[in-house]
């Protein structure tokens, strides 16, 4: 049956879309006033690497599911940590964009990270390709990681409201 695939391919993507478009307006008002380190990808790869990412997530989900069943007590390790890194995943634009918080997307993106690297590592026991096609994500994750400690280390020290009326501003 072709509809488990398919949901499960496109799962991913729904989240992702939906963080993009409630944060779509911050990024070029916000995002590109942030000094960014040279190796910072162009906003144009974003979009067609997440594409590639969440379609290889999503269906290594689904052969996960499938080779353990379905949704069976063997699952809820492997796929509940897939499922809480891909709540991490989609959380870290709000923070970042919405929020404009960077040491919380941060915390996000480091959390994300352990989570992504223990999905890897239960999936790889169960179906080595559905790990192996996390690869890239892993990749992915690793450059924004570095890229998010990068921002948020080139940013001027933002004052607090009481070092602003200590020093009489308003």
């Amino acid at each position: 049956m072709w509809a488990y695939p398919v949901g499960f391919t496109v799962l991913p993507h729904v989240g992702g879309f939906l963080g993009w478009f409630v944060n779509r307006k911050e990024i070029p008002v916000w995002y590109e006033k942030l000094k960014k380190p040279s190796w910072c990808p162009s906003q144009k790869i974003f979009p067609v690497a997440w594409t590639v990412l969440y379609t290889g997530m999503g269906y290594a989900s689904y052969l996960i599911w499938n080779d353990l069943g379905g949704y069976s007590s063997k699952a809820v390790v492997p796929l509940g940590l897939y499922g809480a890194q891909l709540a991490l995943n989609w959380a870290w634009p709000p923070f970042f964009f919405g929020a404009c918080n960077l040491k919380m997307a941060l915390i996000d993106i480091l959390c994300l990270d352990a989570l992504a690297i223990g999905t890897v590592c239960s999936w790889y026991r169960i179906n080595k390709v559905a790990a192996l096609l996390l690869v890239p994500y892993l990749g992915w994750l690793a450059m924004a990681t570095c890229l998010t400690i990068r921002i948020l280390e080139g940013q001027p020290r933002a004052e607090t409201r009481e070092e602003r009326i200590r020093a009489g501003q308003k």
